[in-house]
């Protein structure tokens, strides 16, 4: 695998890439609620509605997934004369990186799926599309607007949903348009006649589709390797990314092959994320990364994604995150930023999953600060620690602390167990992180009274509880250090 130093130096070049995406657009409706009882009208879940979010799909997820990552370019698609393709326009308005060429088709309706989901898990989806081909004066406008995009990019994408925007004899001409003006060619495939894609760079099937692009199961990896050859040899195709769900992903070329093994720590919903892999495979090779490079970060990314809610994006910084977390060992994944904690909270309240929250110094982890940690998991499902920063911990304890830094700190609280998230605050009090966390349960030593608890009447204020934890008496920092230091 590369190197921390040389992946995250890649990654800073990502706004450099400039990619051509075209593809099936689509609308996606995620409806969020709850399930509490079974219908009497029929043996089937009643769903109480919460919250309903709507975002671009298809195609139109890749593109959100580029741009997030920095890059920039030109997308090329076709909607609707409807209310669905009117939001489609307005929410691809809404993305300035990108030079949106959407073209209306009166005659057909805007691809809608909507996805009904409860405790994390999705009940129903309910799709709305024509998926015949569109009209001859249309596949004729897109290849024109093609031909003009393709000089100014990097990278193509052709993300073939088969929703109708590609015509067989389009998607010949584009890749062969491409190879001609030497552009490498990505494609996430989804007919089982590969002959279609000949001569793009990379293919991007998962292992079922790869079977039925050889018309068998495959068993094993061997199998796997030689599939994904004989399509190799027979289309004139550089290399095949076989994703390969929990057990991550394969490149396979006529002479090579390579396994990366899967990243994610906790799989929460996989709706995108072969769009995921698609654009960050195509914003690493075009910000100048090589194929095995841009592999490891399109695996990377994958890991990221399908630990998130719905059809979901990943930032740069996230990617930067896991690769620095792999040098600093085991657990330290646990230490968030506020975005990434507002994910994981929205991930956990999606399963029902009580949180709660504890803060402190923690400079000498001591037997007093593991058995208020024990004690408070005891009374949540996922506990979250504040804790202070340097500069916070100095402010209150004096210019000789802390003895050691917010990381190291950070580091060894996220290795227990107990410990689920861990996030620095930089004020005196976490009264603010607090507020932003919204915890079912606070927790404190009993040397506290709940009244002088910080954030105690914020969390009762919406029927939140405040617990005092056994104090374990005998043990603090300060005395440690005094003694240490006679």
């Amino acid at each position: 695998m590369s190197g921390a130093v040389d992946l995250i130096h890649l990654i800073d070049r990502f706004p450099t890439s400039r990619i051509l995406c075209i593809g099936d657009i689509m609308l996606d409706r995620f409806l969020y609620g709850s399930v509490k009882r079974i219908s009497p009208e029929a043996p089937v879940p009643v769903l109480r509605v919460k919250n309903e979010i709507t975002m671009l799909g298809g195609a139109g997820n890749v593109l959100r997934n580029f741009v997030e990552l920095g890059a920039e370019g030109c997308f090329i698609s076709a909607v609707g004369d409807d209310r669905a393709g009117r939001e489609v326009l307005q929410l691809i308005a809404d993305i300035h990186e990108v030079e949106p060429n959407i073209l209306i088709e009166k005659k057909r309706p805007t691809t809608i799926k909507r996805r009904f989901v409860a405790g994390g898990q999705q009940l129903l989806r309910v799709d709305h599309e024509e998926a015949h081909s569109f009209s001859d004066k249309t596949s004729k406008e897109l290849i024109k607007r093609f031909d003009r995009g393709i000089d100014d990019v990097n990278v193509i994408i052709l993300s073939d949903y088969q929703k109708g925007i590609f015509s067989d004899n389009l998607l010949r001409d584009m890749i062969s348009l491409a190879r001609k003006k030497n552009k490498l060619v990505i494609i996430d495939p989804k007919r089982p006649n590969y002959d279609l894609y000949k001569g793009a760079s990379v293919l991007t099937p998962n292992w079922q589709e790869l079977s039925q692009a050889v018309g068998h199961n495959l068993k094993n990896e061997e199998e796997m390797i030689a599939a994904a050859r004989e399509i190799i040899s027979e289309n004139q195709v550089d290399s095949i990314l076989v994703t390969r769900s929990q057990y991550g992903m394969s490149l396979v070329t006529a002479d090579d092959y390579q396994h990366f093994p899967a990243e994610a720590k906790e799989v929460f919903d996989v709706s995108g994320a072969g769009d995921t892999v698609v654009a960050t495979l195509a914003t690493a090779l075009a910000a100048g990364a090589s194929m095995k490079e841009s592999v490891e970060l399109a695996n990377i990314s994958a890991g990221i994604v399908v630990g998130k809610v719905g059809t979901a994006t990943v930032e740069r910084s996230e990617i930067r995150d896991v690769i620095k977390n792999r040098s600093r060992g085991e657990g330290s994944e646990k230490a968030l930023t506020l975005r990434r904690l507002e994910e994981s909270l929205d991930k956990w309240r999606q399963k029902d999953q009580k949180i709660g929250f504890t803060n402190g110094c923690f400079d000498l982890l001591h037997p007093g600060h593991i058995s208020l940690l024990k004690q408070a998991k005891s009374h949540c499902d996922k506990l979250v620690i504040g804790l202070n920063s340097d500069a916070s911990v100095k402010r209150l304890k004096g210019e000789t602390r802390p003895v050691q830094s917010e990381i190291s700190r950070g580091d060894v609280l996220s290795s227990l167990s107990y410990v689920d998230a861990v996030v620095v605050f930089t004020e005196d009090t976490p009264q603010k992180l607090i507020e932003f966390i919204k915890p079912d349960i606070l927790v404190k030593g009993a040397d506290y009274k709940v009244e002088d608890v910080v954030g105690a009447d914020f969390v009762q204020s919406y029927g939140g509880e405040v617990v005092l934890a056994e104090f374990v008496d005998g043990h603090s920092t300060s005395s440690m250090i005094e003694r240490i230091e006679s």
